[in-house]
């Protein structure tokens, strides 16, 4: 990727996550990523592809941030599990926190931009992926259901945190996960 193009798209990311999809321009994006609106267009034929462009970045980005951030903070499987939670709690007390992008642009395109939703699509299974890879990393015998469930806690705590403003909803899904992985164990033995 040619460095303005790079450029462009972190200018595009960043100012999408504070901003919004809709409300960010392209003037806006042109004028803070200093290039033309001409040179913009040289790499992106529309505002949709450099959205899909942006949330791809993103996807680089945050994910593998977050998965090596878990990996990092504790030792076997169970700890990788609560520690979902506590990564999350931190991404929310963030300064810069405006919630999740995936959840972000789907919700500002209802009409169901299939390249948008395809890339939305795509980071949330990943990320559902590693949940549920991490619950087999922990002998538990239902592993997609347990992971079905974590991963709707993940996905609440954020939809709280961004609308309240308030990291606290990390917490909470995080006790209510110890009770669905301890249960899970318990059910196993």
């Amino acid at each position: 990727m040619s460095a303005k193009r790079q450029e462009l798209v972190e200018t595009a990311m960043r100012l999408f996550g504070e901003y919004g999809f809709h409300a960010t321009g392209i003037d806006r994006i042109a004028e803070e990523a200093n290039i033309s609106k001409k040179t913009m267009y040289n790499h992106f034929r529309s505002k949709d592809e450099l959205i899909i462009a942006a949330l791809k970045h993103y996807d680089g980005v945050a994910r593998n941030h977050f998965m090596k951030e878990v990996e990092k903070r504790a030792n076997n499987p169970y700890e990788r599990l609560l520690a979902v939670f506590d990564v999350s709690r931190d991404w929310f007390s963030e300064k810069r926190f405006f919630g999740c992008m995936f959840i972000k642009v789907i919700g500002e395109f209802s009409d169901r931009n299939e390249g948008i939703l395809q890339v939305s699509r795509e980071y949330k299974r990943l990320i559902a992926e590693f949940i549920e890879k991490l619950v087999l990393e922990a002998g538990i015998a239902n592993a997609k259901e347990v992971a079905a469930s974590l991963a709707l806690l993940l996905e609440g705590a954020i939809v709280i945190a961004q609308i309240s403003g308030n990291p606290d909803s990390a917490d909470t899904a995080r006790t209510a996960a110890k009770v669905i992985i301890d249960d899970a164990l318990k059910e196993k033995s």
